[in-house]
C-alpha cells in the first residue's frame, strides 16, 4: 500500500507541473525516436543490399571480363585469347561443383518497333539463363535448345523494355528490330527491384532493361566491334585496331562475363578457388579476368552495415544520454523546490525508503511516457525520412524494444543520484527551508 501512495504522490508532483514535466521528457522522447529512425535506415539498407546481392545469386560466382592496361600488355611474354565461350565449357567439364555455366555476351544496339526507337543492351546467353538467375518468364517463354541450334532471331524482353516498346501491348510473337536484323519476341521476363546503386557498385545488371537473345545468334550475326570503323573480320576472328596502333584479336567466341550456378552454397569457396586455378591455366596467368563471388560481397557488406549501425545507434544514444541529464538536472531543481515537503512527509513518519521510491517512481514514469511518445515519434520520422528522402526504411521489433529499454534504463540511473539526495535530507532541515 505504501508504494501505491508513493507512486500516487509521484504523479500528483508530475501533473501539478504539466509544461516541467513535458520539457523534461523531451530528451527522452527525441532520443528513443532518434534511435528508432536510425536503426530502420540501417536495417532498410541492410534488407536492400541483401536483395540486391540477391539478383545475382547467392548461390553463383562471376567471371567478368576486364581490359589489362596497355603497360600490362606489354610486361606479359604470353598470350591470352581473353574470357571465352571455351572457359565455360572447361569450368563445367573440370568442375565438380557446378550446375550450371551461363554465358553472357553484351552489345548496345538500336531498338525499334513501329514508331517507338530506344538503345538496348543486348544479351547473347543460354537456355540456363532463367535457371542461374532465378529469372520468372511472366508472358510466353524463354528461348529453347532448337532455337540455339538454328540461330533462331527470337529474343526475350526485360519488363522495362516491354514499357517502353510496347506500352500496353502484347508483345508476344511481334517483329521488333534489332540493329538491321528483325527479331520476334517470344517472352517477357518478369521485372526485377534493381536500383540504379546496385548496378554502379555491386555490379547488379540492369535487368529490366535488358534484351536476350540467343548466344549463337548473337555471335553470328552481332560480330564483335561491329559497330567500330576501325575493325578487320576473317577467319571467325575480329581485329581491332586502337589508338596506339597496336591490334587486339577478338574471338567471336568471346564473352563478357561467366554466371557459374554451384549447386551447393556450402562449396562455393571450394568452387571458386578451383575456378581460379582454371582460369589461370587457360589464360596463361594473365589476369584479365575478375572472379565476383555475391557471398562474399555480402559479408563485405554487412560487416560494414554492422559498423554503420552502431555509429548511428551510438549518435542517436547520445540524445538519449543528453535527456537523462536533462532529467537529473530538473529533478535536482524539484527537489531543491520541494524541500519544505520533503521535510513535512519525514515529519509526520515517512521514511527515507518512502522519499526515495517517490521520486525514483517519478524519474522512471517520465521515462516510461517519453519512451512511448519517443516510439510514435520514432514511426513519425521513420516516415518523413523514407517520404522525403526517399530512403528505404525497416522498424524492426528489436529496434523499438531496445530504444524502449534504454529511456527506462537511463530514468532509473539518471534519477537514482536525485533520489538519494533527497531522501538524505535532515527532516528538520528540510522544514526551516524557504
Amino acid at each position: 500500500m505504501k508504494k501505491l501512495d508513493n507512486f500516487k504522490i509521484g504523479i500528483a508532483a508530475l501533473t501539478s507541473n504539466k509544461l516541467r514535466t513535458f520539457l523534461t521528457m523531451l530528451g527522452i522522447i527525441f532520443g528513443v525516436g532518434a534511435v528508432i529512425a536510425m536503426l530502420s535506415i540501417g536495417e532498410g539498407a541492410r534488407q536492400e543490399t541483401l536483395e540486391q546481392i540477391s539478383l545475382l545469386g547467392t548461390n553463383n560466382i562471376i567471371v567478368k571480363s576486364v581490359q589489362i592496361s596497355e603497360d600490362a600488355a606489354k610486361s606479359e611474354t604470353s598470350f591470352s585469347p581473353g574470357l571465352n565461350i571455351k572457359d565455360a565449357a572447361s569450368i563445367k567439364e573440370i568442375n565438380p561443383f557446378v550446375e550450371y555455366v551461363t554465358p553472357e555476351r553484351e552489345l548496345m544496339a538500336n531498338v525499334s518497333y513501329k514508331s517507338h526507337i530506344i538503345d538496348a543492351k543486348i544479351v547473347g546467353t543460354t537456355v540456363e539463363y532463367p535457371n542461374t538467375f532465378n529469372s520468372n518468364v511472366t508472358e510466353g517463354s524463354f528461348f529453347t535448345k532448337d532455337h540455339y541450334q538454328k540461330y533462331s532471331n527470337v529474343c526475350v524482353l526485360g519488363s522495362g523494355i516491354k514499357e517502353k516498346l510496347f506500352k500496353y501491348e502484347d508483345p508476344t510473337y511481334r517483329q521488333i528490330k534489332i540493329n538491321d536484323q528483325w527479331f520476334r519476341v517470344i517472352g517477357v521476363v518478369a521485372s526485377k527491384n534493381v536500383n540504379s546503386s546496385a548496378v554502379d557498385n555491386l555490379g547488379v545488371s540492369d535487368f529490366n532493361n535488358e534484351i536476350y537473345i540467343p548466344f549463337s545468334t548473337a555471335v553470328s550475326k552481332f560480330e564483335a566491334g561491329s559497330n567500330d570503323n576501325n575493325t578487320l573480320s576473317f577467319g571467325g576472328m575480329v581485329i581491332v585496331f586502337g589508338g596506339s596502333q597496336a591490334a587486339n584479336i577478338v574471338d567471336k567466341s568471346s564473352v563478357n562475363q561467366l554466371t557459374i550456378k554451384v549447386k551447393d552454397d556450402s562449396q562455393i569457396r571450394e568452387a571458386a578457388n578451383l575456378i581460379e586455378r582454371i582460369m589461370k591455366r587457360r589464360h596463361y596467368g594473365i589476369k584479365d579476368y575478375e572472379i565476383v563471388i555475391p557471398e562474399q560481397l555480402l559479408e563485405q557488406k554487412q560487416k560494414t552495415q554492422v559498423i554503420f549501425n552502431v555509429v548511428m545507434g551510438a549518435i542517436a544514444g547520445i540524445s538519449l544520454l543528453v535527456g537523462g541529464i536533462g532529467i537529473m538536472n530538473i529533478m535536482l531543481a524539484n527537489i531543491l523546490e520541494r524541500t519544505r515537503e520533503i521535510g513535512i512527509r519525514r515529519a509526520v513518519g515517512a521514511s527515507q525508503s518512502d522519499v526515495l521510491n517517490q521520486f525514483m517512481y517519478e524519474a522512471v514514469t517520465i521515462s516510461i511516457l517519453g519512451g512511448i511518445i519517443g516510439v510514435v515519434v520514432g514511426f513519425i520520422l521513420t516516415s518523413l525520412i523514407t517520404g522525403y528522402a526517399e530512403w528505404r526504411t525497416i522498424i524492426t521489433p528489436f529496434s523499438v524494444i531496445l530504444a524502449f529499454f534504454v529511456s527506462v534504463l537511463v530514468g532509473i540511473v539518471f534519477g537514482i543520484y536525485p533520489a538519494k539526495k533527497a531522501a538524505s535530507k535532515d527532516p528538520i532541515e528540510a522544514l526551516r527551508y524557504e
